[in-house]
């Protein structure tokens, strides 16, 4: 299969080659576009396809060259890097609209399968019982096996009040089961918040441009309230916005850097934490588990490392890389790896996720009841320590 998938991806490239020539510079392809000298050998292939394919009404140089440029980024081997068609894109950009049609859950490929990071709170996936971690094998009666990403969404999102049947494997379950479950209206909150006593719980389900200042406000409030104490529920968030991650982890720090940065040169750098936070004093307990993903990680790796908060809960997702969007002339994009996170004290997050201080198997509201209930015990030793002057 990965034999046949590359011959595919070969003669696709070939004709991404030709696009980049004229056919009477193709030997001299490299020395005239930049590209490698390995490449003269896509411009042959194009030749010989266009000499000997059967049905050469087939050869088209649009089809092809995008099937070359899906190529090249499969055989990367890295899933969050990929091709967006032109079509596609419009998709992706309607995201950050803060609202879509569809069932509500973030996918992603992980060890090459089509999986659930995490169903938005209230959302259908959710109430439906999906779970992170869960693999979509089918879609409507459809092995997912050779679709990518992008088309697993298209196929699972849909207009409002219409069905699609997921048939999911679950790592508990023995046999793979089928849910149906009707799509909705997807409105991407960002901060939900309230008061526990003196105990501020703060939800933030995703990272977007506004998450800082939501936060921000949460937390004027709440110190305004006499919070002593902040629940800071990262629970099956699966990133986004890095500045956001930076607005929410300034927050809580008062000094220091929120992230280590090893850009695509191997060069190391550091994102500083952004002085005046409101929560720097607050007692500070972080809910995560293996929906917590990307800027999650990067927040709860930072106050983890500096001793600012515990973490609780089950271990994080590992998705520590950020990708770029380069924007290509036909509307179509791509989506490049361009950066891995470190935390504080350089400890890798892709790949290998956070630890939780305390490993928990509660969810739901037992794990915001148990934290709450921490973090007033932590307020009561602090009262009743003796005083030195």
């Amino acid at each position: 299969m990965k034999k046949q998938t590359k011959n595919i991806a070969l003669v696709a490239l070939a004709a991404f080659c030709l696009l980049l020539l004229t056919m009477s510079g193709c030997k001299t392809a490299s020395k005239n576009t930049g590209l490698p000298p390995e490449f003269d050998i896509l411009t042959e292939a194009w030749q010989l396809l266009q000499q000997d394919y059967i049905d050469k009404d087939k050869l088209d140089a649009k089809k092809l060259s995008q099937g070359a440029v899906r190529g090249m980024l499969e055989a990367l081997d890295d899933p969050y890097s990929m091709y967006i068609e032109p079509g596609l894109r419009e998709l992706e950009l309607s995201d950050f609209e803060g609202k879509f049609e569809g069932i509500g859950a973030e996918i992603t490929m992980k060890d090459k399968q089509l999986t659930i990071l995490t169903p938005l709170t209230g959302s259908p996936a959710e109430k439906a019982g999906l779970k992170p971690g869960d693999k979509i094998i089918k879609i409507n009666g459809e092995p997912t096996l050779k679709m990518s990403l992008i088309e697993a969404t298209l196929k699972i999102r849909g207009a409002k009040g219409t069905p699609v049947n997921l048939t999911i494997l679950r790592e508990d379950s023995a046999e793979p089961f089928d849910i149906q479950i009707i799509r909705d209206e997807i409105k991407l909150e960002s901060v939900v918040y309230q008061m526990r006593d003196d105990i501020l719980y703060v939800k933030i389900t995703r990272f977007q441009k506004s998450t800082g200042n939501e936060l921000r406000n949460a937390l004027k409030d709440a110190v305004n309230k006499g919070a002593q104490g902040a629940v800071l529920d990262l629970r099956n968030n699966p990133g986004g916005v890095l500045n956001a991650a930076v607005d929410v982890a300034s927050e809580f720090l008062a000094m220091g850097v929120v992230a280590g940065v090893v850009n695509s040169e191997g060069e190391q750098s550091s994102i500083p934490v952004k002085p005046g936070g409101i929560g720097t004093k607050l007692h500070l307990i972080v809910l995560v588990n293996n929906g917590s993903a990307s800027a999650s990680e990067i927040v709860a790796g930072a106050l983890q490392d500096y001793g600012r908060a515990k973490l609780a809960g089950s271990k994080t997702f590992g998705k520590g890389s950020v990708q770029m969007v380069r924007d290509l002339e036909d509307g179509s994009a791509l989506h490049i790896t361009a950066y891995r996170w470190l935390t504080p004290r350089g400890n890798p997050i892709d790949g290998v996720g956070l630890t939780p201080d305390f490993a928990l198997e509660l969810e739901g509201e037992e794990l915001v009841d148990w934290a709450v209930q921490y973090l007033k015990n932590l307020i009561k030793i602090e009262s009743l320590a003796p005083a030195y002057s």
